[in-house]
């Protein structure tokens, strides 16, 4: 992803994360002051223990005391558990705030990234970071971070009021405390490792999934049901064998931890049994400290697996933070401040473009384009023709020469102006799945009238086939409109950049993917969305470009030819040779159903 996969040290993440927090840090502040009140009530409860011991028992002193006691317990308990939930819901509280605030940050930087960064990124591993990862924040949030807070305080009032009861007894109950900690850091450094290559493999499981049930047809059509279900076997496999190494290091901590911890405990009770056996310290005190050690050392032991799952969170928060240090795309930047719409005349100087450096696509381009012509763009796959046609919308800005739009420079207009101004019509089309009316005004910044809605369709030849429907302009069309025909998604198109009225229009071969008759119907749609606009069209049929004011001709980025239908069919060259091959393929097709 760029220089950001550079890891941050873990301070560093640790500060971003306390950042993230914004906006919910007095919540977060009163969850774990919720948890110090019931931490305290569950220390208290065992000095109430004590007292009753050596103060009412063992002196015969039962009266009112014992239900005064009795009422002590029920009291602590109250409040420890009122504290606990109260904890819960304001931890709950913030994680979800959290959760939902990071989401939309996500989503909203995403949409804001470059064409050239979602050229190269895989989908199903933004998903992954969208979704798992914010929901490893999540449970860092909602569970880890509260928990670790609430050890820290048991362990710290507990201590302390073992240090009030025995200076001695205190600090051999703590011998265990730094070797505990010494094995979850080795089991943190570990498993941060291992946490990170498990989701890098979930992420590319997750992108082979996205991709075959967005290519379900396809793999259907040419039954290669098998050879996808190998595909995932391997990624799934990979992914089970980093599950398992998760595991089986999850599975070595808790029994070295678990033979620690217990070795304490044992060692905690037989010295506590030998000083009240030598009297150095009372009954009540001894079962005060069996209690309290059992909250002191369990919960030391559950510090080790908390910074050992605490790993997860910030592997996933490094993995958000790759994301949100993508430079986003400006759409409002620019020197000048365009008022209403542009006219479309058009000028490419000695302009160039690379994706990498050093590895131009389009070298030296010029040519002029007058308000309201119409270009056409021939060549074979891979000469440059879609990358030409993505400069006019600065999805991609030009790296050498110039490109101006009405005399200013292209890169001067604002992103969003610009994209305003172009319409675009795509070989696949894509539709959203939502209502056909939805469709069609998605491109228009603002609520449309119904009249306008289908004023739009009807131009585009689709509003009969539209009423024909059930639910007329209200159907919902399936996932990237499978529901409906190739021809039929194109009209709906259409129809959306009409509504759309741009000054400049990109088709780009949006009739090579639908049969004679549709394209027929679509081209009629198509001249009338021309008209008076400057376009740009891509096309692989002469028959497509016959028409064009001027035909550009590109091999290997650059162009080789330029001119009229008339001028280049002849002329030597690339264009001819497309003609006379389709001229003659349509000849024997003709021949052929005459039947001669």
């Amino acid at each position: 992803m760029s220089n950001t996969d550079e890891k941050k040290p873990i301070s560093e993440r640790l500060r971003g994360l306390w950042h993230m927090l914004s906006g919910y840090r007095l919540l977060y502040v009163g969850a774990l002051i919720a948890v110090a009140f019931a931490a305290v009530a569950k220390t208290s409860s065992f000095l109430v223990l004590r007292y009753m011991i050596d103060e009412v028992l063992l002196r015969d002193e039962i009266g009112r005391a014992v239900l005064l006691i009795a009422l002590s317990f029920i009291g602590l308990a109250l409040i420890e558990g009122f504290f606990t939930f109260l904890g819960g819901r304001l931890t709950a509280r913030t994680a979800e705030g959290i959760t939902r605030q990071l989401r939309d940050q996500l989503f909203d930087h995403l949409q804001r990234l470059s064409f050239s960064f979602h050229s190269k990124a895989q989908t199903g591993d933004l998903i992954q970071r969208v979704t798992s990862d914010v929901a490893a924040i999540q449970r860092f949030f909602g569970e880890q971070v509260i928990e670790l807070g609430r050890i820290l305080l048991l362990f710290g009032i507990n201590f302390t009021a073992l240090l009030l009861l025995n200076v001695e007894l205190a600090l051999v109950s703590v011998i265990i405390v730094p070797v505990l900690s010494i094995v979850s850091f080795f089991f943190f450094r570990k498993i941060s490792q291992l946490y990170e290559q498990y989701q890098e493999q979930d992420a590319r499981l997750s992108t082979v999934l996205q991709e075959n049930l967005s290519g379900v047809r396809v793999v259907k059509a040419f039954a290669r049901q098998d050879y996808e279900q190998d595909k995932f076997e391997r990624e799934n496999h990979s992914l089970f064998v980093r599950g398992r190494d998760l595991l089986k290091l999850h599975a070595y901590y808790w029994p070295v931890t678990d033979i620690v911890a217990n070795l304490q405990i044992i060692a905690g009770f037989g010295v506590g049994a030998l000083m009240v056996i030598n009297g150095t310290i009372t009954v009540g005190t001894y079962l005060a400290y069996a209690g309290m050690i059992m909250w002191i050392i369990h919960p030391m032991r559950g510090l080790g697996r908390l910074i050992v799952q605490a790993s997860t969170g910030l592997v996933s928060y490094q993995r958000i933070l790759n994301i949100l240090g993508e430079p986003q795309e400006s759409l409002t930047e620019g020197s000048v401040e365009p008022q209403g719409d542009v006219r479309g005349e058009l000028v490419f100087d000695h302009a160039g473009f690379e994706y990498e450096e050093g590895q131009e696509v389009l070298h030296d381009i010029s040519f002029r384009v007058k308000p309201g012509q119409v270009i056409a763009l021939l060549g074979s796959t891979g000469s440059g023709k879609t990358t030409l046609m993505n400069l006019l919308p600065r999805f991609f800005d030009y790296t050498s020469g110039r490109i101006t739009l009405d005399g200013i420079d292209l890169k001067a207009y604002p992103r969003k102006y610009l994209r305003r101004q172009i319409g675009i019509v795509e070989q696949e089309p894509f539709l959203f799945s939502r209502s056909i009316r939805e469709n069609i005004s998605y491109g228009v910044g603002r609520d449309v009238s119904e009249d306008e809605v289908i004023e739009a369709a009807q131009a585009a030849a689709i509003h009969d086939v539209i009423e024909t429907f059930p639910e007329g302009y209200k159907t919902v069309v399936g996932e990237r409109g499978v529901t409906l025909s190739g021809g039929q998604k194109q009209r709906v198109a259409v129809a959306r950049t009409l509504l759309k009225n741009p000054r400049i229009l990109l088709l780009d071969d949006a009739t090579s993917s639908v049969d004679t008759e549709t394209e027929a119907e679509i081209r009629q749609a198509l001249d009338r969305l021309m008209e008076a606009r400057t376009t740009f069209i891509i096309a692989h049929r002469i028959q497509s470009v016959m028409n064009a004011d001027l035909i550009l001709v590109l091999d290997k980025g650059r162009i080789v030819q330029r001119g009229t239908h008339d001028t280049l069919v002849n002329q030597p060259g690339i264009y001819q040779q497309i003609y006379d091959l389709q001229a003659r393929v349509e000849l024997e097709l003709e021949r052929e159903i005459a039947g001669v």
